[in-house]
């Protein structure tokens, strides 16, 4: 009998406390339903809850600093005064990012992988935080037109290894950082599915591996459902992500997602 414990997999559920995301925006606006689905969260079972105040989706209009940190810093500090779970903060803005750090926040999860704002890399070194740095061809206004690519892996890992060097050489130490190859952002379904097939690639960097996936478009073209009638699908793509070596995956639906993960893992210390 195998006695080797499995990978242990992180969940991160997403929180989104925006009118426009695409999935669930509008839904969590309220301090009362915020604190309900973050609770229903660490009941089924998440290791880190991920908030963002600014829509990323294709196309969306960005969002001044004072209603970023309106929408973000409330809803940090009312999880922290209940549960100690880390917390990430969905941002590309520096002064949001230290607001939610001095309330509690442990991760700063950057879509720009620190080049919107370069005091971001200075912020993380200072406090220790740890940093998301995600591959994104273009911006969110603009990444959909025409994505195109060479060597759509290769480029991604050069693009990841170039933003680690740089900001290990701007003060973040390399446990602090996790690497995210950018489901849905400057990719065509194509580049997606190529993305999931060629997963095990990117633990080449050394660094933690990120899977955000949940719910995306790609998954709404192949399977022509709606984004709250993706999760399945989501829980699937999860478990295959598992398997390839992935350590945190970013959902929307925690309980599916944990569900998969403790399969794939099962399966994966099977003789």
């Amino acid at each position: 009998m195998n006695t080797t414990p499995p990978k242990r997999v992180r969940v991160m559920g997403i929180l989104n406390v925006t009118p426009d995301s695409f999935s669930d925006g509008g839904r969590f606006s309220s301090p009362a339903a915020i604190l309900a689905q973050v609770r229903k969260m660490v009941e089924d079972g998440v290791d880190i809850i991920d908030i963002g105040g600014e829509s990323s989706r294709p196309f969306a209009e960005a969002v001044s600093l004072e209603e970023e940190t309106a929408r973000v810093l409330p809803t940090i500090q009312a999880i922290r005064a209940e549960f100690s779970i880390p917390i990430s903060v969905d941002t590309t803005k520096v002064a949001v990012a230290r607001k939610a750090i001095e309330a509690g926040a442990d991760i700063i999860n950057d879509i720009s992988a620190l080049r919107f704002e370069p005091g971001m890399v200075e912020l993380a070194g200072q406090t220790g935080a740890s940093v998301v740095l995600m591959h994104m061809q273009g911006t969110p206004g603009n990444m959909q037109k025409s994505p195109a690519y060479h060597d759509l892996i290769g480029e991604i890992c050069d693009f990841l290894q170039e933003r680690i060097e740089w900001a290990l050489a701007h003060g973040i130490r390399r446990e602090k950082i996790i690497v995210d190859p950018g489901i849905g952002f400057g990719k065509t379904l194509a580049h997606n599915l190529s993305i999931l097939k060629h997963l095990d690639r990117f633990k080449s960097l050394g660094c933690p591996l990120l899977l955000g996936h949940s719910r995306k478009a790609f998954i709404g073209t192949i399977l022509g459902r709606e984004p709250d009638h993706r999760d399945t699908a989501t829980a699937i793509i999860s478990a295959l992500g598992c398997l390839k070596d992935v350590d945190i995956i970013r959902v929307h639906d925690v309980d599916k997602t944990v569900q998969a993960v403790k399969m794939a893992a099962a399966i994966e210390a099977a003789e």
